[in-house]
């Protein structure tokens, strides 16, 4: 169905998606290639919501001469209006004979009917070309499209006998610089930045992108059942850093509006044991628009989400040391009875940064 020259032009096609890894939220990151006569005629990709996708910035490189040429891209061009006109349309005008789809978009506006319409116009169509890693590309906007939730991922920093903080809370820096500014590059990509009032209590953590240039800053995100947030933690500091949302359990009338005062949002969400419920935060973030959430949080925090099945995957920075066993652990998940209970993972990713390990894993589930 597919040849060895369409493999070519559709890795170029999710290269050029990757240049819209921070910028593109909620939308997803699309990359765009037109081919006429096995030469390239016309790139695009996808940078910011609310700008043209990549199919569009494509045809206007190639002009005139995409009538006629195959079209790769790594997401089914969309058919309805958004704040942008439908590609789908916009490749029935320019002419192209053949549109060639990584993965059909998971948008339930879309789903389908992108190809459909193409087709219905002459067009020749096929979807499932290098579908795996498009999806990857995209995990965030498929998983926030399907089930309504964003993507999980924590971010856990770690010596090798998988301790984060001595037993007196103090983990700067377990990690070198190396592994520290890889941090910024996930944190840059994700919508948002999770965190327990513990560490905030802990490390007066500000959560924002830096030492990196990104156009946007992540929504910060504080769980913070009994709003113990001092007032003039980092934060809550809007200057230097995006938005900040603090989900809480109790409807605390007075420091909910000392709090909004200074530009924070405040959610009250608790569930029936006074703490935030979770998944109705991760609910509530999906129609936000996060799509990638990236957590990071001490054990307690990390353990209940674990527990909870909620993260889909570990970012693990493991530095060659040893902080003993009266050292905080990385999640606590509480005493086990049986191997059934234990929680499987799956590796994706194994690296070194400096002097540290940098481990990637899926959290299997089901």
């Amino acid at each position: 169905m597919f040849s060895e020259a369409d493999s070519l032009w559709m890795a170029q096609a999710l290269h050029l998606a990757e240049l819209g890894l921070y910028g593109t939220s909620p939308n997803p990151r699309v990359g765009c290639v037109i081919v006429r006569d096995g030469k390239c005629v016309g790139i695009g990709w996808h940078r910011r919501a609310g700008e043209a996708h990549a199919e569009v910035h494509a045809l206007k490189a190639a002009g005139e001469l995409a009538r006629g040429a195959t079209l790769y891209v790594t997401l089914e061009p969309c058919s309805h209006y958004g704040r942008t006109p439908p590609c789908a349309e916009a490749l029935i005008k320019a002419g192209v004979s053949r549109v060639v789809a990584a993965m059909q978009d998971p948008n339930p506006e879309v789903a389908g009917a992108g190809l459909a319409l193409l087709h219905k116009a002459g067009i020749e169509v096929a979807s499932g070309l290098m579908e795996a890693e498009a999806r990857a590309l995209n995990a965030g906007f498929y998983a926030r499209m399907t089930r309504g939730t964003p993507w999980l991922c924590s971010k856990i920093a770690m010596s090798l006998d998988g301790r984060t903080a001595l037993a007196n809370g103090k983990s700067q820096w377990i990690t070198g610089a190396a592994a520290r500014k890889d941090v910024q590059h996930w944190r840059a990509r994700s919508c948002a930045v999770l965190t327990g009032i513990g560490t905030v209590l802990a490390d007066d953590a500000r959560l924002n992108v830096r030492s990196i240039e990104t156009s946007r800053q992540p929504l910060r995100v504080v769980l913070d059942s009994q709003l113990r947030i001092p007032l003039d933690a980092q934060v809550l500091n809007p200057t230097d850093a995006g938005a900040t949302l603090i989900y809480t359990a109790i409807a605390d009338e007075d420091k909910i509006a000392r709090l909004r005062n200074l530009g924070v949002t405040v959610a009250v969400m608790p569930d029936s044991n006074g703490q935030v419920a979770l998944p109705a935060m991760l609910q509530d973030l999906a129609l936000r628009g996060c799509n990638e959430v990236l957590v990071e949080a001490g054990n307690i925090l990390n353990g209940a989400l674990l527990k909870a099945g909620l993260i889909d995957q570990l970012l693990l920075y493991i530095a060659p040391q040893l902080l003993g066993d009266t050292a905080r652990g990385m999640a606590r998940l509480g005493e086990l009875q049986s191997l059934e209970q234990r929680i499987a993972l799956k590796w994706q990713d194994v690296r070194q940064l400096g002097e540290d390990l940098r481990i990637l894993l899926k959290v299997e589930k089901g």
